[in-house]
């Protein structure tokens, strides 16, 4: 486990984040965007993107993920997945449990092929919403 942690901390600096493992990494969101599940168990399509400027944090040391939206939502992390990383995109993922006790799974996912562009992913079993980060230097 701790070397997960160690190995994604690196990963994040060699993305060029440039932050000390004692610092938490900070992310802006510029939209967002969601999908619900359908009663056949398919999921809807997703929803436009809306504009959404909400900080996010990530502080490992602390395993945990906050979203400062206007209900702020934290994310204890219980688990560090196995970070895959292909030509295309760069996955980050975490088993966390939220701040009413639900189980979800997070992924912080860089489109390589898109000018790295960066979005959050947070999907439970009904419900996932994807935000379109930015790092805040």
């Amino acid at each position: 486990m701790k070397n997960i942690k160690m190995l994604f901390l690196l990963l994040v600096i060699g993305l060029g984040f440039q932050k000390s493992y004692a610092q938490p990494i900070r992310f802006k969101t510029s939209s967002v965007s969601f999908t619900d599940k359908k009663n056949d168990g398919t999921w809807n399509e997703w929803s436009d993107f809306v504009a959404a400027n909400v900080l996010i944090t990530l502080d490992a040391k602390k395993d945990l993920i906050t979203i400062n939206s206007s209900e702020i939502q934290s994310f204890k992390i219980k688990a560090y997945g196995e970070i895959e990383d292909t030509e295309e995109t760069n996955i980050v993922p975490f088993e966390c449990v939220d701040n009413k006790f639900s189980k979800c799974k997070i992924f912080i996912i860089t489109k390589k092929k898109e000018n790295n562009r960066m979005q959050i992913y947070v999907n439970y079993n009904e419900v996932k919403f994807v935000y379109n980060i930015y790092n805040d230097k």
